[in-house]
C-alpha cells in the first residue's frame, strides 16, 4: 500500500521510461572508454527498489546492486575475473552507498520542502580514456528530481552549482581539500586503471565488431523512407544519406542510437523524398560506417523497401515495439540512470559517496 506521503503525486511512467532510454543509449565519440557508475534512490515508486545501483563500461552494463537483494550481481564473468573478491568488496561500498544516497534523498526533500509524492536523488560518477592520445578526465555529479544539484570541477577540484539550494553543501565540500584530492587521485588514476583492466579482460565483449543488418522501410508511399541498422557493435556507428556521392543534411532526420535486448544497437535514418522524383532514387544510397569494417552502402531502390504492407508485416511497429521493450528493461535494470543528465538535486546533506571498484567510498562530507 502506498503511504500518504505518496499518493498526492503521480509520475508519467512513460515519460520516466523515455528518459531513462534517451540517456542509457547515449553514446561516445570513437576513440573514448568509459567506466560509469550510476546511484538512484527514489520515494514513492512502488515497482522499483529504493536504492538501484548500475556499473557501466562502454555502455556495457557490468554489474547491478538494490536495496531488495542487496547484493552485487555481476552481468559480465570476465569482471570477477579482473579480481576474483569485486563482488564482495563492491558489496561492502554499496552497503555504504545506499545508506547515503537513501539519506541524501531526504535531507534534500527537506531542503525542497517536498513532503510528498515521487522524488528522486541521483548521482553519476565514473572515468574515461582516450585510447589514441592516452588523455583521461574524471566527473561526479549529483542531481535531485531530474535537476542539477551539484558537480565537481575536478580541474580546479571544487564544486559547482546552479541552485542556491546547494550553495551550503558547495562550501563545506570545498572545505574538506583532503577529501578533494582523494577524489582526484581516483578519478584520474584508480578509476582509469580499473577501466583499462576491465576493457583487457572483457576485450571479447567490449572489443568485439558485429556487422550491422541494414533494411529500408516505409510506412507509406507519402512517408519518408528509414534507413535502419541493427544488430551492429559497438554503438560507435556513423549513419547518413548521400546523394551523387555527397552527404546530405537537408530533409534528413537522423535517430538516436539505441540498445537491442542482446547488447547490440540499432539507428535509424530518415528521408524525405516528397519533392523527389521516383527517377531520382537512384541518385541516393544509404550508408553505414562501423570502426573496423568496410562502409556499408544500401542504394534506394524500390524493390528493396520494406513496408507495412502485405506479407512483409508490419517493420515499422514492430521496430516500436522492440525500443519499447528496450525501455522498459533500460527502466527496470537502470531506474535512475536518467540521472546521467543530472538535474536539480537539492541534498544538503548529502554526503557524496562514490565508492570505486575496490569498495573504497569517496566520501564527501556531511552538509
Amino acid at each position: 500500500m502506498i503511504s500518504s506521503s505518496c499518493s498526492s503525486e503521480f509520475i508519467d511512467m512513460k515519460a520516466l521510461i523515455g528518459l531513462l532510454l534517451l540517456v542509457f543509449c547515449h553514446g561516445v565519440s570513437s576513440v573514448l572508454h568509459t567506466l560509469h557508475y550510476f546511484y538512484t534512490a527514489s520515494s514513492c515508486l512502488p515497482t522499483f527498489p529504493e536504492f538501484v545501483a548500475v556499473g557501466m563500461v562502454d555502455g556495457v552494463q557490468i554489474e547491478y546492486y538494490d536495496s531488495n537483494i542487496q547484493r552485487t550481481v555481476l552481468k559480465q564473468d570476465w569482471v570477477e575475473l579482473s579480481s576474483p573478491d569485486y563482488p564482495e568488496r563492491t558489496n561492502v561500498s554499496l552497503l555504504v552507498a545506499e545508506e547515503s544516497s537513501k539519506a541524501n534523498l531526504v535531507n534534500a526533500k527537506k531542503s525542497f520542502n517536498h513532503r510528498r509524492g515521487i522524488h528522486v536523488y541521483q548521482e553519476m560518477f565514473g572515468c574515461e580514456w582516450d585510447d589514441e592520445d592516452d588523455s583521461t578526465d574524471g566527473y561526479e555529479q549529483h542531481g535531485y528530481d531530474g535537476e542539477d544539484f551539484i558537480a565537481l570541477d575536478l580541474k580546479t577540484l571544487t564544486w559547482v552549482t546552479p541552485v542556491p539550494q546547494a550553495l551550503p553543501t558547495k562550501q563545506r565540500w570545498d572545505q574538506d581539500r583532503a577529501d578533494l584530492q582523494n577524489k582526484k587521485n581516483y578519478y584520474t588514476k584508480e578509476c582509469v586503471d580499473w577501466l583499462k583492466k576491465f576493457l583487457a579482460y572483457g576485450k571479447s565483449t567490449l572489443q568485439r565488431i558485429e556487422r550491422p543488418r541494414v533494411s529500408l522501410l516505409q510506412r507509406s508511399p507519402s512517408s519518408p523512407v528509414v534507413c535502419h541498422a541493427t544488430g551492429f557493435y559497438p554503438d560507435r556507428v556513423v549513419m547518413f544519406w548521400r546523394r551523387d556521392g555527397q552527404e546530405l543534411h537537408e530533409r534528413v532526420d537522423p535517430g538516436e542510437v539505441l540498445p537491442n535486448h542482446d547488447g547490440t544497437f540499432q539507428v535509424s535514418v530518415d528521408l524525405n523524398l516528397t519533392a523527389v522524383p521516383q527517377e531520382d532514387w537512384g541518385r541516393y544510397e544509404c550508408v553505414v560506417q562501423l570502426k573496423g569494417i568496410e562502409d556499408i552502402s544500401t542504394p534506394l531502390d524500390p524493390a528493396l523497401i520494406r513496408t507495412n504492407s502485405g506479407d512483409k508485416g508490419d517493420i515499422l511497429v514492430f521496430i516500436l515495439r522492440s525500443v519499447a521493450c528496450v525501455a522498459v528493461a533500460a527502466a527496470t535494470a537502470v531506474v535512475g540512470v536518467f540521472a546521467y543528465k543530472k538535474r536539480d538535486g537539492s541534498d544538503t546533506s548529502s554526503e557524496g559517496q562514490s565508492p570505486a571498484p575496490e569498495a573504497q567510498p569517496l566520501n564527501t562530507g556531511q552538509s
